[in-house]
């Protein structure tokens, strides 16, 4: 029964704790972001300062999301610290209560802080990165001067004696309406025959609707159209599953257009990668309180200095980088997704489990 109290004593500890650096971290990362684009974006001619709040509000869940770790490393920190400068530790200690019973609900709250990241910020980020670009696509209008360098996602199809690359700066509906397309043609003898700049394209049934229109061909005047229709035979669900960022799909969705992808023959790498790294999320957290816990119990009980302190930091941010290196490594196909995701994690667990039982049953 004390035990029990205790428990959720120290999950209540550890949830008011986390809502406040929740709430922190919010508020500080939205204040730069907002800073950052303005500053890269206020020359645009859409650009306005509710706009800027606006896409700052729908990046924020995206951005919180990729500082969940650290979070789970300060929050645990925080509460072991605070709970061994009040005694709090040990008299629960002195109750004959071990290590690994008192970790419990600090353990079961990164659990459950992992898996709402994992069900519920994710999705909302998905969701918020989407429209982020959908409100810059806006403000650039037609003002193509001050557009940054483009970032061009390239598509080849043949049609018939049609031989079509196809980029874009932007790409919006999951990729089937592009912004600022380049289409470039070639001969049978692979020689450069049409460029066409378009303002938009978008995917129809059967073909290209392009608007906004500039043609140029070897040695002629650049010609300029309204609009042009361009055969194709992709398919609207090819493009979606080539042109999509996994950044902008949310965990639900993640299985269904793997499976999707597959059937085309496209690369799922970055898409597997992106489904396992959040498959992995709430034992990642685990890892990072485990990481904490090493140096935060022994810490007032020996009275170390603040370099172990500082040492758990550094730990928990090579964690971090070692996870995001690997996960770069696992959607470029370097190393499998499953064990680009899984193993740094696992190794963790491993290690913060270890020091743990070392340093308290020797």
């Amino acid at each position: 029964m004390m035990f029990g109290t205790l428990s959720r004593y120290f999950f209540r500890r550890y949830l008011a704790t986390t809502g406040w650096f929740l709430i922190g971290v919010s508020a500080i990362a939205f204040l730069l972001d907002f800073s950052e684009t303005a500053g890269r974006m206020s020359g645009l001619p859409g650009y306005t300062i509710g706009g800027g709040i606006v896409m700052t509000a729908v990046r924020l869940p995206l951005i919180l999301q990729q500082t969940i770790p650290f979070i789970a490393l300060f929050v645990g920190m925080t509460v072991l610290i605070g709970l061994n400068r009040k005694y709090e530790l040990v008299v629960t200690r002195a109750a004959g209560i071990s290590v690994w019973q008192f970790m419990f609900p600090f353990i079961a709250g990164s659990l459950a802080l992992g898996v709402l990241t994992m069900t519920t910020l994710n999705p909302l980020a998905a969701w918020g990165q989407r429209q982020a670009l959908l409100v810059e696509s806006d403000w650039r209008g037609e003002n193509a001067v001050l557009r940054k360098a483009p970032q061009i996602p390239w598509l080849r199809q043949i049609s018939g004696r049609d031989d079509v690359i196809i980029g874009a700066q932007t790409v919006q509906e999951n990729g089937t309406k592009l912004i600022d397309a380049v289409l470039i043609h070639f001969d049978s003898s692979g020689r450069v025959i049409l460029r066409q700049d378009a303002a938009t394209a978008k995917l129809e049934d059967g073909y290209w609707q392009l608007n906004g229109v500039v043609e140029r061909k070897p040695g002629e005047i650049p010609l300029r159209k309204a609009s042009v229709q361009l055969r194709t035979n992709l398919k609207q669900d090819f493009v979606q599953e080539r042109l999509t960022a996994p950044e902008t799909i949310g965990f639900f969705d993640l299985s269904n257009r793997i499976a999707a992808a597959k059937s085309f023959g496209i690369s799922t790498k970055a898409l597997e990668t992106q489904f396992n790294s959040l498959l992995s999320q709430p034992l990642l957290l685990v890892a990072m309180t485990l990481i904490a816990a090493t140096v935060s119990l022994k810490f007032s009980r020996f009275n170390q200095s603040r370099s172990v302190i500082l040492g758990g930091i550094l730990s928990g941010f090579m964690l971090y980088v070692i996870t995001v290196l690997v996960k770069a490594f696992g959607s470029s196909g370097v190393v499998p997704p499953f064990v680009a995701t899984w193993i740094p994690v696992v190794v963790a667990l491993a290690l913060g489990a270890t020091i743990l039982l070392h340093q308290e049953d020797g």
